[in-house]
């Protein structure tokens, strides 16, 4: 496989076994030169925006060494050919959501969200402290590619509809964009889902192609313009409740990367995921109060039914996908075991003081 990286000559015999094939000039410049491509429109806030900072953040951190030439979406490859453009060595790294590859193995929407899942703390319990970083590698070696967690946008919005879901039967007919295995729990319910790169979402919803579009939160929703075309904006998403998304490198790249650089990387990816999280919470909160009060926007909350029926549906999915292969089941099962753990802290640590404090909403008021 040609191999897109410049490498340091500090060592002779590593240089003439890792860079074999690779200019001459290239080499003796002592940079290490990367291609990361994105699944994000140019620009984009919050997701675009974070993949050119973390490529930034990455140089910065190597004092120059490594540096990174980001790609968005159809720059280089279309949205959805990220990873087959990293796993085939045309780009190094690629920065986007894992579910966008089920169709490669569907163990992959594991490692951004499934419904009624992890939330964006649980998921980084799970990758750094319940297995799911050596299960992801096992995964994705086989397709060449190394991933790490880099970012979240935390907990999604359920998405913006044409009309009002007030039960199970409206979902049946309804043409939605909705990716990764939340789109398939509503296929059972009758719906007609697409995958749809955000780039192309407005276009598809407001030409009357599709009649509801999930993408991401206020922020980000906002920025797309969807309140321009309906009013109906509905929570939660029970399909993300906290997505994350991931930097995959090119296997040989990542290999031919020294311990102290792939000690660099992993370290600015957490960085990022935490950022990332704090940064989504802040900006949501803002744009939904923008929406609401300067849009009209109206927020509507999925009835008891509805999520009833989603979590059944949800759970019986989830059974027969830990069915595809032993890997799939030894990924579902340590997953789940974080799900029941978190589940259990939570009610006792987290769910008294969060219900105890919308007791008096005046608390803190401005002074």
């Amino acid at each position: 496989m040609k191999r897109r990286i410049f490498l340091k000559t500090t060592a002779a015999a590593s240089i003439g076994a890792i860079s074999a094939g690779l200019p001459a000039p290239a080499i003796a410049s002592g940079k290490i030169k990367l291609k990361m491509v994105t699944t994000w429109p140019k620009n984009f806030p919050g997701v675009g925006t974070r993949a050119v900072k973390y490529a930034r953040d990455i140089e910065k951190a190597t004092d120059g060494r490594i540096k990174i030439k980001v790609f968005a979406a159809n720059e280089l490859v279309p949205a959805l050919g990220a990873f087959d453009a990293v796993q085939g060595g045309k780009a190094d790294i690629y920065h986007g959501p894992e579910y966008y590859w089920q169709g490669k193995h569907k163990a992959f929407s594991f490692f951004t969200a499934t419904p009624f899942g992890l939330t964006a703390t649980e998921l980084s319990q799970w990758i750094n402290y319940g297995g799911g970083q050596a299960l992801w590698d096992e995964l994705s070696a086989p397709f060449n590619i190394k991933a790490l967690l880099c970012a979240t946008t935390g907990v999604q919005m359920g998405g913006w509809y044409k009309k009002e879901i007030n039960r199970v039967q409206d979902f049946n007919g309804l043409r939605i964009r909705m990716p990764g295995l939340g789109g398939e729990v509503l296929k059972r319910l009758g719906a007609t889902t697409v995958t749809k790169a955000g780039g192309e979402i407005y276009l598809a919803l407001s030409q009357g192609n599709i009649d509801a579009a999930e993408w991401i939160g206020p922020w980000n929703d906002m920025a797309f313009g969807f309140q321009n075309i309906t009013k109906f904006y509905y929570t939660s998403a029970f399909h993300e409740p906290g997505a994350g998304l991931a930097a995959g490198f090119n296997l040989d790249v990542w290999n031919s990367l020294s311990p102290s650089d792939q000690a660099i990387i992993t370290a600015v990816s957490g960085d990022h995921y935490q950022k990332s999280y704090a940064e989504f919470n802040a900006r949501n909160a803002v744009s939904l109060r923008s929406l609401v009060d300067q849009h009209d926007v109206q927020i509507k909350v999925f009835s008891d039914e509805i999520m009833d029926k989603l979590i059944h549906v949800s759970d019986d999915l989830m059974q027969e996908v830990a069915q595809t292969d032993d890997l799939t089941k030894r990924i579902y099962n340590s997953y789940m075991d974080t799900r029941r753990n978190a589940m259990e802290w939570g009610a006792i640590g987290e769910e008294p003081y969060l219900k105890a404090r919308r007791l008096y909403k005046n608390f803190g008021k401005k002074i």
